[in-house]
């Protein structure tokens, strides 16, 4: 079990990868969606939101998968490694990360073939999905970093300062 807190680094992915709406809309698999990509059963037509609100729905969204990414990796990770998973669950959901190879592999120390498994999560239901391929390859670069770069940390803590400011 691990006990790591989601970067300011790794907030900056999954903001990237999200983007930001303040208006209800459908995703590519026709799930309502509002914020940095919060779904559920609370999001429907016409929904409309401000910017505290999206910050408050991502933080408990992340909260869901630190969680998840602390309870059920049994291997010791490192922060690169954490915040990429962190972000794969954001995305594709706690269950589907607790069946997937990709933890099954980790949990076996198989952190190459944990890598590799990225890639192949590249599909909005049946559909391949190019921006969720590059989602998968920063996820799987980050993954693969030995450790973060330093001054891309300060870069990442300078926004994370602002969002808690706003």
């Amino acid at each position: 079990m691990n006990n790591f807190n989601y970067s300011a680094r790794g907030l900056s992915l999954t903001e990237r990868f999200e983007g930001l709406r303040f208006t209800s809309y459908q995703d590519i698999r026709g799930i309502w969606t509002i914020g940095f990509g919060h779904t559920g059963k609370s999001v429907g037509p016409g929904q409309t939101i401000t910017m505290a609100d999206a910050i408050a729905l991502l933080r408990a969204d992340i909260a869901s998968a630190v969680a998840c990414v602390n309870q059920r990796v049994t291997v010791p990770l490192n922060q690169n490694r954490f915040d990429a998973l962190v972000d794969f669950v954001f995305n594709v959901g706690s269950m589907n990360f607790i069946g997937s190879t990709l933890l099954k592999k980790l949990d076996l120390g198989d952190f190459a073939g944990a890598a590799a498994e990225f890639p192949r999560w590249d599909h909005a239901g049946t559909t391949a999905s190019a921006p969720l391929l590059g989602r998968r390859d920063a996820e799987q670069t980050l993954f693969l970093q030995a450790r973060a770069d330093r001054e891309l940390e300060r870069l990442y803590a300078e926004q994370e300062l602002f969002l808690e400011a706003a």
